[in-house]
């Protein structure tokens, strides 16, 4: 345990009566709704082939990137492949997915397909044993599906080298966590005084304040952010990803609920952080929008050109996002056959217009989806 000196926000006289600044805040959610509204309005004019590729896009990264904002790096295609098949979305070249992946899709998916469903205690464990299947957090044991009980010290959010750490934020006690947990659920199914996307917001800051696991807190946090989004739009279909955004802005998520947490209890500066963020996730669905509408542009194009299985699933790969450089040892290790059969299906493609060859040529040769409008 690093000793520390600092008030924290769960410490105050009136914790937890967050305020703010209404004409400051009212501003950035006039406009992030607008926008939120224009956005859903578009998605859903496209068909249901596209709408429905473009939830499973937005879902994929929504997964992928809250894991990556606290260090761990899930498989695209198993999270891809985990959620396709429990949303009934027909894909093909569905793969097994590890425990740790069907862990984190069913608690995204739960909070947000279930969004109408009320959040309980119950919910919340539920959610924290599909985190983390195995009772540990790395190489640590953990308490799983229960308040965590402070047995090894107080929870300290730490950084630096032994001897030089710094105390980034510290939870309240584990024997203030049920009353604090109950009036957290009570203020989150009763208090409709607020709109919901700046719900979203508190819900978010407040939860991860109290810290309630030993881990898992921040995943779960941004779930139930997702879960109010989801209610704000009254609808389960998810076409932008507010992980996604932070974890592009990870290291200011982290300073500004720091600055938060060690403040008082106005909480304007928060707020607006979380909605400029929110907007830029809209942005950032454009980009999905684009990718998705590509791609059904790609198998219009080629609608009467002969692809055999292997050669459809690695296609969609590459039309999904593939990372890194796609060679003939790469296509032969993911579709399960030899360096020669990987060859031929790569030049057939490359005949048919599909494929190009990139640049760097010999033994790196690698390629890549052919330019087409």
């Amino acid at each position: 345990m690093v000793r520390r000196i600092k008030t924290y926000i769960h410490e105050l006289k009136g914790w937890p009566g967050f305020r703010w600044d209404h004409a400051r805040v009212s501003v950035r959610l006039v406009n992030v709704r607008h926008r939120q509204g224009r956005l859903i309005g578009r998605m859903e004019g496209l068909g249901f082939q596209l709408r429905a590729e473009a939830v499973l896009h937005t879902l994929t990264e929504d997964v992928l990137k809250s894991s990556e904002i606290e260090g761990e790096k899930l498989d695209r295609d198993q999270v891809r492949s985990s959620i396709a098949r429990r949303l009934g979305i027909d894909v093909g070249g569905l793969l097994p997915a590890d425990r740790n992946v069907e862990g984190v899709v069913e608690m995204m998916l739960d909070a947000t397909q279930g969004y109408d469903k009320h959040l309980t205690a119950r919910r919340l464990f539920d959610w924290h044993a599909a985190l983390f299947p195995t009772g540990r957090s790395g190489m640590s044991k953990i308490n799983v599906g229960a308040w965590r009980d402070d047995k090894t010290g107080p929870m300290q959010v730490v950084s630096g080298a032994v001897g030089k750490e710094r105390v980034h934020y510290e939870a309240p006690a584990a024997d203030r966590l049920r009353e604090e947990m109950k009036k957290f659920l009570e203020w989150f199914e009763k208090d409709n005084s607020i709109d919901l996307v700046l719900k979203a917001s508190v819900a978010h800051l407040w939860f991860v304040t109290i810290h309630p696991f030993d881990d898992g807190n921040g995943r779960i946090a941004r779930a139930i952010a997702d879960m109010v989004l989801a209610r704000s739009e009254r609808s389960p279909q998810r076409f932008y990803s507010m992980s996604a955004q932070i974890r592009q802005e990870r290291k200011a998520y982290y300073e500004i609920l720091e600055a938060t947490q060690k403040g008082d209890l106005d909480i304007t500066a928060w707020l607006e952080w979380f909605l400029d963020c929110l907007g830029r996730a809209f942005d950032r669905a454009e980009t999905i929008l684009a990718a998705v509408l590509k791609k059904a542009r790609f198998w219009e194009r080629f609608a009467a050109a002969e692809f055999n299985e292997r050669q459809r699933d690695m296609v969609n790969r590459l039309l999904n996002g593939f990372e890194g450089k796609l060679t003939s040892s790469k296509w032969a290790k993911l579709a399960k056959c030899s360096q020669d059969t990987a060859l031929r299906d790569i030049e057939d493609l490359v005949r048919k217009g599909v494929l190009t060859k990139d640049a760097a040529g010999g033994r790196s040769t690698s390629y890549s989806v052919a330019p087409f409008k």
